[in-house]
């Protein structure tokens, strides 16, 4: 577990819309891995055997009313959450994390997964793929499409916020 333990842990947060969401998230699927350790077959799967474990555990969390009703997704729970774990940071910096979070949160939970192990996991479509237990075409489509709302929720912010389009040359 040492190797990934840290690497398991950050994608559990990226996955749940708090960071004390992904920490129950991670031990639930750790503890799901430890009953289940007998089943992996090949050690050097490990990392992609823990990572669909998280997945499914995310997916069942997401899928459960229970699990909505005592985690309910707020601004101000992410404003304070945010607060809290990057004081030392400037306050454009608690604010882009609080855009991210936001963003990644509107997406459906396969497109977040999806994004979360590509763009911040730095794993392979094929790696994915084996998470996700989908072909690398469909791995590509929720990248494409996760890209797109992503996109869209930042543009109707920065028109929210008056930021001007960019001059054609500029972009």
């Amino acid at each position: 577990m040492e190797p990934v333990h840290e690497r398991a842990c950050a994608f559990a947060r990226g996955l749940a819309r708090s960071r004390s969401d992904g920490d129950d998230l991670f031990q639930a699927a750790v503890l799901r891995a430890y009953e289940r350790v007998d089943s992996l077959r090949d050690d050097g799967a490990f990392r992609t055997w823990l990572y669909r474990i998280v997945v499914n555990v995310h997916r069942n969390h997401v899928r459960s009313a229970w699990w909505r009703r005592w985690s309910p997704f707020r601004d101000d729970h992410i404003e304070r959450e945010a607060h809290y774990r990057e004081a030392a940071r400037a306050p454009e910096s608690v604010a882009s994390v609080r855009r991210a979070r936001e963003a990644l949160a509107k997406l459906p939970a396969a497109q977040r997964e999806a994004i979360v192990m590509f763009e911040i996991e730095g794993m392979r479509v094929d790696e994915i793929a084996a998470v996700q237990g989908v072909s690398a075409s469909a791995v590509k489509s929720r990248l494409t499409r996760g890209r797109e709302r992503l996109r869209a929720h930042y543009e109707r912010g920065a028109a929210r916020d008056g930021v001007p389009d960019p001059l054609p040359g500029d972009a």
